[in-house]
């Protein structure tokens, strides 16, 4: 099975280990996710700010790129770029009038019918139903799930899982033998953007979900957000200092907790590349 996948500007970069997980995790079930040639940045995080049209015009070329190729849909695993190609899609099949004159500035055609699956989406469509045959390492931690702000919002264009009180990564987690714990940080801001410009506001508000989660003896922190999973994990040394206190709550993404569950190898799934490596893995 082939689909389509827009990794975006993380997956290539300083999250190279969330795109590493996810194509072996896919590859383990035969399924061949299939980048789309000559993507582009989706604009994330300013391009919207900015200008408008331009920040339309960004994912639109994306969506065209895979429209062209045939296919019909793409897993895109970053919140951010899901976040702007899925409300991209929804303004151009509302304003048809926005639709033309993006696509004359293109020169491409959009249909604006590509499905567009996050992660969790991808795995609960098609490998959720084959995992739990597949686990040869049970997960047996503790873990919480951090869904961030952009996953699940805007709830009325995204329409994904709850708002306040996602379930969706909880599910997968359970089913690879994990222990989801309640919390009231699910989606709860990291600081985003700010991770280079104000470290500071990046150190107290991704402290405090730090924080919550030792104190509830979590043994990892799970995500599905290169800028969450960065900001949680590389900022580590920050968020020390504004706690006052040494901790080593390793922060892994949804597809190297499932990885691991089902024997891919720590090198397989880049877990070398985390600041906090799991001492369970």
């Amino acid at each position: 099975m082939e689909i389509g996948f827009y990794p975006g500007c993380s997956l290539k970069g300083t999250s190279s280990e969330y795109a590493q997980s996810t194509l072996a995790l896919a590859k383990a079930f035969d399924i061949n996710l299939k980048e789309i040639t000559d993507w582009n940045c989706c604009g994330a995080t300013a391009a919207h700010n900015m200008n408008h049209e331009l920040a339309i015009a960004l994912p639109a070329r994306v969506l065209a790129l895979a429209e062209k190729e045939g296919m019909s849909e793409i897993v895109v695993p970053c919140a951010a770029c899901y976040n702007r190609l899925s409300v991209t899609q929804h303004e151009l099949n509302k304003d048809k009038g926005l639709k033309t004159r993006v696509s004359d500035i293109l020169r491409m055609p959009l249909s604006g019918n590509i499905e567009i699956l996050n992660v969790m989406q991808f795995i609960d469509k098609y490998i959720a139903g084959k995992i739990e045959e597949k686990v040869t390492k049970p997960f047996n931690q503790q873990v919480v799930c951090y869904y961030g702000c952009l996953l699940v919002r805007p709830h009325e264009i995204l329409n994904f899982d709850r708002l306040e009180d996602p379930q969706s990564m909880d599910t997968l987690m359970t089913k690879i033998g994990a222990t989801p714990m309640e919390w009231g940080y699910k989606t709860e801001c990291c600081g985003a953007g700010f991770s280079v410009s104000r470290t500071d506001i990046v150190a107290k508000l991704s402290g405090k979900i730090v924080k919550d989660a030792i104190d509830r003896e979590a043994k990892a922190i799970i995500v599905a957000c290169p800028m969450c999973q960065s900001n949680l994990d590389m900022r580590r040394p920050h968020i020390n200092s504004y706690l006052k206190m040494k901790t080593d709550i390793p922060v892994l993404y949804i597809t190297q907790a499932i990885g691991l569950a089902v024997g891919i190898s720590r090198e397989e799934l880049g877990l070398k590349k985390l600041f906090v490596a799991p001492s369970f893995a």
